[in-house]
């Protein structure tokens, strides 16, 4: 490894699957090393995790750094969103964390949305309608079902915050992710009361919000990992406004992230509230605000339908008239939180290839179906489609964004954009810049931009009749988990 030109921080990425951490020269954000480790998911009723895996995995990762990581002088963490964390007088936690594609709640985000002034009330409240993803919905699902975790409770964490606490001993979390639970209201930035009020959460057991820029920490002593004791912590932040760091996004430009779940969002310097609850309105780690409309089904959905037919996820053909909705896990956008996947217009000469391609279709018309309400007024339509996520390397996944968006694609070269901006973070710590700026200071949304092709309107079209006279079959074929 050759000689840093600056001071190394550590950026990590703790998502759905696995833990990831890197090693990065806060001067010219170079990569110095890297590591990986996975944890898992139940596949029971819900989705699960025990947060102890994220912290080993996290240790794991470190080791996979070696020497680059004794030397981190700063360190910073995101993670994936909506998780509910509940942890013991002891910081143990109480039970495995309900995770963000759990949808288990879907009937108490109802309820919430009913109670407190309706869609409209919540948007301008809190940015965002809750949906099943939400962390409020989950404490309220756990209040009803599991009570006696609920007393056991006596501190609730997001996934980013659980490990940050480790690190420091502090209770912490950071605007972006904090509008993500559905307690945070938009417009005060702070803990809302009434919601709180209303799911019996007390507002001592979550973290202290800690500003942009803000140090959340040290390093305390007695720990797993490689950092020196009194090394400086990051707030961190949620995964998507950790992405929008990593890759220092100016207002307007679009940004789609094909991953285990699908997104699409901008930043923006004006507060969002979709009351139709398509576009979250949720607040990025700078001081602005990232509306954003996410998917739970997207390459994780696709991959299971090329095993299925027993094709490579390239092995894609052209379809003109069969329509497959790949609703594996429920869905988001649109909110149809029981759904199964449905195929529609099969027929004698249909090819796998053929049902393949219409996966991808699927999954991403519902992610452009939202990308023109977060762009809204700050819509740059000049702007290349930013495309990242582990499908982004795809060619099934690039050319089929292409053809359905009729927009300009561009590939950023830099990997693990998560990690990327969290490291973003810890560097702003050290020199005191805004960490898009230190990102843009490493290039790294520089990229091959593929240009525009016409926009296959008729595939849109086929996709959105079959989803509008589907939906009142979607909504009930499947029991609500």
């Amino acid at each position: 490894m050759s000689a840093a030109e600056g001071p190394l921080v550590v950026g990590v990425d703790t998502s759905t699957q696995s833990t990831k951490a890197l090693v990065v020269d806060a001067a010219t954000g170079r990569v110095v090393a890297s590591g990986q480790a996975p944890h898992t998911v139940s596949s029971g009723a819900g989705r699960e995790s025990d947060p102890r895996q994220w912290w080993d995995a996290l240790c794991e990762a470190l080791r996979q750094c070696g020497e680059a990581a004794h030397e981190a002088a700063a360190v910073s963490i995101g993670g994936q969103q909506h998780g509910l964390v509940t942890l013991d007088a002891r910081g143990e936690p109480v039970r495995p964390a309900l995770l963000w594609n759990d949808v288990r709640s879907a009937p108490h985000a109802r309820r919430l949305i009913e109670e407190l002034g309706g869609p409209k009330a919540w948007a301008e409240r809190t940015g965002s309608v809750p949906s099943a993803s939400f962390t409020v919905t989950k404490w309220a699902w756990l209040a009803e079902n599991e009570p006696e975790a609920v007393r056991a409770t006596k501190a609730v964490r997001l996934p980013h915050d659980y490990l940050t606490e480790r690190l420091t001993g502090e209770g912490t979390t950071d605007r972006g992710d904090a509008s993500g639970t559905g307690w945070w209201a938009a417009g005060t930035e702070a803990y809302d009361e009434e919601t709180l009020a209303r799911v019996g959460l007390d507002p001592a057991l979550l973290p202290r919000v800690v500003r942009p820029g803000e140090v959340a920490g040290t390093v305390r002593g007695g720990h797993d990992l490689p950092f020196a004791t009194g090394t400086l912590v990051a707030p961190g932040t949620g995964d998507n406004a950790a992405a929008a760091l990593g890759l220092g996004v100016s207002p307007g430009v679009p940004v789609m992230s094909l991953g285990t779940s699908g997104t699409v969002y901008a930043v923006t310097r004006h507060r969002p509230a979709d009351p139709t609850g398509t576009v979250a309105g949720f607040a990025d780690a700078r001081g602005d605000w990232l509306p954003l409309a996410c998917t739970l089904n997207c390459t994780l959905a696709v991959d299971r339908v090329a095993t299925l037919l027993g094709l490579d996820r390239e092995a894609v053909e052209p379809c003109a008239d069969v329509t497959l909705l790949p609703y594996l896990d429920g869905e988001r956008t649109p909110n149809l939180p029981s759904a199964s996947g449905l195929l529609h217009g099969l027929r004698h000469d249909t090819t796998g290839g053929q049902l393949l391609q219409a996966a991808y279709d699927g999954a991403v018309h519902a992610l452009l179906g939202a990308l023109d309400l977060v762009l809204g007024a700050d819509a740059d339509p000049s702007a290349p489609l930013l495309l990242i996520g582990g499908g982004a390397r795809g060619t099934a996944w690039q050319q089929t964004v292409r053809r359905l968006s009729g927009r300009p694609v561009q590939i950023p070269e830099a990997r693990e954009l998560v990690a990327l901006g969290a490291a973003a973070q810890a560097a702003g710590l050290l020199t005191g810049e805004d960490a898009a700026a230190v990102a843009r200071r490493w290039n790294t949304a520089a990229g091959p931009v593929l240009d525009a092709v016409e926009r296959d309107e008729a595939t849109l079209s086929r996709i959105s009749g079959v989803l509008s006279d589907a939906a009142p079959l979607l909504e009930r074929s499947a029991p609500t988990r």
